[in-house]
């Protein structure tokens, strides 16, 4: 799939990047699914928030800080093919998916709430707390670890199912779920799909027309370098003017100036979903990193991304490593992870890699979780590699270092 305004596939030169982010001149960088690097345009970006601030006090508020929700959402809106006004800013997706929740009716037999034990717990926290609202909740389980297959789950989306909140790409596994197959069966019996794409957006291109899919969401934490506090929500335009939410604010009335008591007047368009006062540095500081995503292309960063992990993987298979990642990268996202023994601690890998320099990290039940991004050079895998390889030959090296599974 190409996006509109993506760049060539074919040339891509991670070198032309790598001075944006200052972290890359001293660490081997591969925890971008994590935290994204920072870009350096960030400060200045801080620094124009501050001026603003200080010089224009009050009046910021008429000259972009209210409006910045839809502004920097109408960025990330291109990197889908997104109608602009369909996407608006949050805090984090938690918020997102409660705020989505509070605006559906769990009373009738309809009411059914479908997704995987791939999820991200957070999310599942939010969807196991509508169970007192009414709502069933269907999590279809995985045998692998890995991924669900789409049959399984397709089955379990029924004519009494009313929302599939997924994952796009599963964070522990970075297995790519058949998003198209999932919306085309929910389209078919009546269901809404929301779609998690914190683990794809910026690194794997989609097109939510061509999807068809009702809502996705996401951060900017991780592949579209944005920092923590800038978590976007689409919503297909036909279906928003349905949505009231029970968990709104002033942001979210059609007139919020007016000040007006009682009972919420909900907006016209997509700013019904927002709720209270926006966190106006978070969005202007993440606003830099989804710039240079744009600039770059997702298809350039996913052919570069593939040609990385594709290496990664058979020269870590024949290191002897498993990789419970998909073998297939057309069902893979950025990210590879490589499995340890029930033996060898993923927290003491981590920090013994920190110690070099080399940013990864673990979660329990998966493994080391590497992932290259745009600025990734080839090398930079095989220090990685070496080094875990060196560490997993030398006898004793997990005494001296915390092994808990906390990271």
């Amino acid at each position: 799939m190409s996006e509109p305004g993506d760049k060539s596939t074919t040339s891509h030169d991670p070198d032309r990047w790598r001075s944006e982010f200052p972290i890359l001149a001293g660490t081997n960088y591969l925890v971008n699914h994590s935290l994204g690097a920072m870009p350096r345009g960030v400060v200045d970006r801080l620094k124009e928030y501050s001026d603003t601030w200080a010089q224009r006090g009050v009046r910021a508020w008429g000259e972009g800080w209210w409006s910045s929700p839809v502004d920097v959402g109408n960025g990330v809106a291109r990197l889908m093919n997104a109608p602009e006004g369909s996407v608006v800013m949050h805090q984090n997706v938690s918020v997102i998916e409660a705020i989505i929740a509070s605006a559906l009716d769990f009373s009738g037999t309809r009411n059914k709430v479908v997704y995987t034990d791939q999820n991200f717990p957070s999310v599942m926290y939010v969807w196991e707390a509508q169970r007192d609202r009414g709502a069933r909740i269907d999590c279809v389980a995985s045998d692998d670890g890995i991924g669900v297959p789409t049959e399984r789950l397709l089955e379990a989306i029924d004519e009494e199912t009313l929302v599939v909140p997924i994952s796009h790409v599963c964070f522990k596994s970075s297995y790519l779920q058949d998003a198209k197959a999932i919306c085309a069966r929910a389209r078919e019996v009546g269901a809404m799909v929301i779609l998690d794409a914190y683990q794809s957006l910026g690194t794997v291109p989609f097109d939510v027309k061509e999807l068809d899919v009702d809502m996705v969401c996401g951060g900017s934490v991780k592949w579209l370098c944005g920092g923590p506090g800038a978590a976007y929500l689409y919503v297909r335009p036909e279906l928003a003017a349905s949505l009231e939410p029970a968990i709104t604010g002033w942001a979210a009335h059609a007139a919020p100036f007016a000040f007006e008591q009682g009972p919420q007047r909900y907006a016209g368009g997509l700013e019904r979903m927002l709720h209270g006062t926006p966190a106006v540095v978070a969005l202007m500081s993440a606003s830099v990193g989804h710039a240079l995503v744009r600039e770059v292309g997702v298809d350039a960063i996913r052919a570069h991304s593939i040609r990385l992990t594709e290496s990664l993987r058979e020269a870590a298979l024949a290191a002897g490593f498993q990789v419970p990642s998909p073998a297939d990268p057309a069902q893979r996202g950025g990210t590879l992870t490589l499995g340890l023994s029930e033996d060898e601690s993923g927290s003491a890998f981590v920090a013994a890699l920190a110690a070099r320099d080399i940013q990864v990290d673990h979660r329990p039940g998966a493994g080391l979780r590497v992932s290259p991004h745009f600025y990734t050079r080839s090398d930079e895998l095989d220090a990685f590699l070496a080094a875990t390889v060196e560490l997993r030959q030398t006898r004793g090296w997990t005494e001296h270092v915390n092994s808990s599974d906390s990271y």
